[in-house]
């Protein structure tokens, strides 16, 4: 929009005009992102004295779309979108089942390699449970979105199954990635995205959800089960509670429990009644 102006020539009303038109398609995150962009751009072009002054910095950040809010899916829908995922294949069921358990985030499940899960040993002395090392992300230089973020979460049986099977399937080398392509490169979030419409348009329930709602799903089910709200801020690393009461507090009750065991609670007893009925 503005590439073809001189950068000596450029006003203030040419930034405005082009932040304009940003925010007339796009979320105000991302309107404020661009102007954060080009600020910082002529910020370093006035320390190498190419302009005079920074117009970018001269004017404001138009607010932009309302996106669609987040949300959350209930049981039902859940179960449904576990058994399209695992028709789907290994790699998609492990990846819905992890995300769906334990609250990931999808930048952090994109980043997962073998050497961070942990099947564990019942037979050991104490026994050692399955778990997995969520220190790792697809972010800059691998850092996790906050230090909080970095935890070591039980793994529910559904879950290490479902891991279990998608290693048999790759035969794998510890090192390399959990999810990858076909061709063992990583992920990007377009891949998971379109996997993840393609499972829910199969389960019945629209092809408008995205991977980040199975975490919001989690949240969900866990306040639903009576879990207290400090208790799922620590399992979904949030840096602290407010995070989590702020985003999902019409759904929050605070009563004490656990995540990867009610978890399985509810998806193998709800499993187990569809197949009763």
């Amino acid at each position: 929009m503005i590439g073809s102006i001189r950068l000596r020539e450029l006003a203030v009303t040419d930034v405005d005009r082009a932040l304009t038109a940003v925010a007339a398609t796009r979320s105000s995150s991302t309107v404020a992102m661009a102007h954060l962009a080009l600020t910082r751009a002529f910020t370093r072009a006035q320390a190498k004295d190419l302009v005079l002054r920074n117009v970018s910095a001269l004017t404001g950040t138009p607010p932009g779309t309302q996106g669609r809010p987040s949300r959350s899916m209930t049981l039902a829908q859940a179960s449904a979108v576990t058994a399209a995922a695992k028709a789907a294949g290994p790699r998609t069921y492990a990846y819905v089942m992890l995300s769906l358990c334990t609250g990931v985030r999808t930048e952090e499940a994109r980043a997962l390699r073998w050497q961070h899960v942990d099947f564990g040993d019942p037979g050991s002395v104490p026994p050692r449970p399955a778990s997995v090392a969520v220190w790792w992300s697809v972010r800059a230089r691998g850092d996790t979105k906050t230090m909080k973020s970095r935890r070591t979460l039980g793994l529910p049986r559904l879950a290490v199954t479902a891991l279990q099977a998608l290693r048999e399937e790759m035969a794998p080398e510890p090192g390399e990635l959990v999810f990858c392509t076909p061709a063992g490169q990583p992920l990007d979030a377009a891949n998971v995205r379109r996997s993840f419409r393609a499972v829910c348009k199969t389960a019945a329930i629209g092809a408008d959800w995205t991977p980040r709602e199975l975490r919001h799903t989690f949240v969900s089910l866990m306040s639903d089960s009576d879990v207290a709200v400090e208790e799922i801020a620590r399992l979904v690393g949030h840096a602290s509670s407010k995070v989590t009461e702020t985003v999902y507090r019409h759904q929050l009750r605070p009563v004490v429990m656990t995540g990867a065991e009610k978890m399985d609670t509810l998806l193998i007893r709800y499993l187990a009644q569809r197949v009763l009925a």
